[in-house]
């Protein structure tokens, strides 16, 4: 038998239990717990694992006195569930909303830095010439985003590369950068310094900052390196715009993040901008999207959209 033909062989008996039973054991990593979600009984549980491993020729996962630990093998199946009782649920919810006379949905997550204009510009276009179209939006870091479109949650990614090799799972086409501003409270008290040291910032006073694992703050840490300074000691972490926004006002804090972001409240004098450059090393951000699956119809009409925003 060919590799192709084996392939496809194990895949025919792959059946949608067999990929549940994998996704709840990663979630619960107990078979007891497991069977009793599936509404079967534990043997049965243990049985069908051992037809999925028997399937595959190989331990997915090792029974210890804790529960089961996936193995190597077992992690790449987990993923394979997942993604693909995700698909699964977000066709039927498709299929139920044009059934509704929706026009389908659209699941699309952005990185800060791109929602306030490119992203929300080309949303409002696309719900002008498609209003029956649901479309959701969610904002979080490109670390966060290249996991969810890994998983199949989302459809559409504006975001960057997080690591050297995601080029081999994910097509990427530039859009454009985010400009990284420093500020600080209207009345905090470097807010009318015409001349800051990084090196003073760093070791004078608190920072708000994205979480690591974002390209934005690996960047950051990046210069700091590059500058011969230690990064600062008193750092709070924080993902949510609103919640960083909400912090620097009341705070001594320096808060790190994208200008498109921070704009309004610069204007209206909540916040100022410091006279330091950061963030300069910063990729291009742009469309990301599972490497060799065929884009969906409105998945390709935003691009195009968003292509057409970005070029003017």
């Amino acid at each position: 038998m060919s590799e192709s033909m084996r392939h496809a062989a194990l895949l025919n008996r792959l059946r949608y239990k067999h990929l549940l039973l994998i996704a709840l054991l990663d979630e619960h990593r107990n078979l007891h717990q497991v069977a009793r979600a599936l509404n079967m009984s534990q043997p049965a549980a243990t049985r069908m694992l051992r037809e999925i491993e028997a399937t595959f020729e190989c331990r997915l996962f090792e029974r210890t006195t804790r529960g089961v630990q996936p193995t190597r093998l077992g992690e790449v199946l987990i993923e394979f569930a997942h993604g693909a009782l995700n698909r699964l649920n977000r066709c039927a919810e498709s299929l139920h909303r044009h059934q509704l006379g929706d026009q389908g949905q659209l699941v699309l997550g952005a990185i800060m830095g791109a929602a306030p204009d490119l992203v929300a510009e080309a949303v409002i276009e696309m719900k002008r010439q498609r209003p029956l179209l649901q479309v959701r939006l969610l904002g979080e870091t490109s670390d966060q985003l290249v996991e969810l479109l890994a998983q199949n949650k989302i459809d559409i990614a504006i975001a960057r590369y997080v690591t050297a090799l995601q080029h081999n799972q994910f097509d990427f086409e530039s859009l454009g950068n985010e400009t990284m501003l420093a500020v600080v409270r209207h009345d905090h008290p470097l807010a009318d310094e015409a001349s800051l040291s990084l090196a003073t910032l760093l070791e004078a006073w608190p920072w708000i900052l994205q979480p690591l694992e974002s390209p934005a703050r690996q960047v950051l840490e990046k210069e700091f390196e590059l500058a011969g300074l230690m990064s600062p000691r008193d750092i709070i972490e924080c993902g949510s715009i609103f919640a960083a926004l909400q912090l620097v006002k009341r705070s001594d804090g320096v808060l790190v993040m994208p200008e498109s972001v921070l704009r309004d409240y610069l204007e209206i004098g909540l916040i100022k901008a410091l006279p330091i450059s950061v963030g300069k090393t910063l990729s291009p951000f742009g469309i990301l999207t599972r490497k060799n699956e065929a884009l969906s119809e409105p998945v390709r009409h935003l691009c195009a959209i968003l292509r057409d925003i970005a070029g003017d």
